[in-house]
């Protein structure tokens, strides 16, 4: 009973397996190497409208293998790249591109990048600068210790200076 339990465990189990291997596979021929690389750069940069954050080689849906079929289509139909890109636009959006074109409704996405950077390198230099300015101002004032000795200093290099000085005057007076 254990036996037959396994062996149908396991026919159940190599049927389900097998059942992948009938999954259909697209196969596009193109007359030329050209039209074959347009085809591939397409489905690698058009979004599937559907699966998030993949392309439309990436992907299985329905809607992915239809607009490869659609994609291929206009490249054996002599259309250009711009027509093909103009027509998925108009059709899905802005969305279905991955690097959208620069338009008045983009621009914020291209140019937030460079706005916030150059906000930051403002930002950081604003701070270097108030630090330096704070570090030269802490280092310019002296505590009362710090002048106490300081006047010594310059009160016993002064008496130095006049003792030298005056020896100075009296070796010139015996010459």
């Amino acid at each position: 009973m254990c036996a037959i339990l396994i062996r149908l465990c396991t026919c159940i189990g190599l049927l389900l397996i097998s059942l992948s291997s009938f999954a259909a596979i697209e196969v596009h021929e193109f007359d030329n190497d050209v039209d074959r690389q347009r085809y591939q750069t397409f489905i690698d940069e058009m979004r599937c409208p559907k699966c998030p954050n993949q392309n439309l080689a990436g992907t299985n849906s329905p809607i992915a293998m239809d607009l490869r079929r659609e994609l291929d289509f206009m490249i054996k139909d002599g259309r250009s790249d711009k027509e093909i890109v103009d027509f998925m636009v108009e059709r899905y959006g802005e969305f279905i591109l991955y690097r959208p074109r620069l338009s008045p409704a983009t621009i914020l996405l291209w140019g937030a990048p460079i706005a916030l950077l150059l906000i930051g390198i403002v930002m950081l230099l604003l701070i270097v600068r108030k630090r330096r300015r704070v570090d030269v101002e802490e280092s310019s004032v002296l505590s009362s210790v710090e002048q106490a000795r300081l006047a010594n200093l310059l009160n016993s290099s002064a008496d130095k200076a006049a003792a030298e000085k005056s020896e100075r005057n009296s070796s010139q007076e015996k010459k």
